[in-house]
């Protein structure tokens, strides 16, 4: 995947593979739950309306943190060595999170299908990459190369 950067240069990067976004995926639902369950004690008794906004809270900025203040890796993708990118190669932005954590809402409540877009994308995006504008990377693979 080529990114322009400045007239003189340009930044490569690789896109992750499907099976390591999935080992992401799976590492921080599970960093999630553990989070959730301990949070979820300390609102027992809470209105159900709450307790969703809570969890949409926990989720958004679990995401916000790591996106945008940990050079686009949550720990899931930190330790399989891929992160967040927008189109243009730049960092996401605290409302590319925003539109990304919607866009995880819309990719799992179509029974998954967003997730799966990614396997029949050209550029592997899935749902909420695209509402976001977003790819995922390999954090490895940046090359600057120039142009002579």
């Amino acid at each position: 995947m080529m990114l322009n950067g400045t007239p003189n240069n340009s930044l490569t990067y690789e896109l992750a593979s499907i099976s390591s976004r999935l080992i992401a995926l799976i590492i921080d639902e599970v960093a999630l739950l553990v989070l959730s369950i301990f949070i979820g004690t300390l609102t027992i008794g809470l209105p159900d309306w709450a307790a969703l906004v809570i969890g949409f809270t926990l989720n958004f900025v679990f995401h916000w943190y790591f996106w945008t203040r940990r050079d686009g890796q949550t720990p899931g993708k930190y330790i399989v060595n891929i992160k967040v990118i927008k189109t243009d190669g730049s960092p996401i932005s605290d409302m590319d999170c925003l539109m990304r954590v919607i866009g995880y809402m819309f990719s799992g409540l179509a029974l998954g299908l967003g997730y799966l877009w990614a396997v029949f994308d050209p550029n592997a995006q899935t749902w909420h990459d695209k509402i976001a504008h977003t790819y995922v990377v390999k954090a490895d693979k940046q090359k600057r190369e120039v142009k002579v």
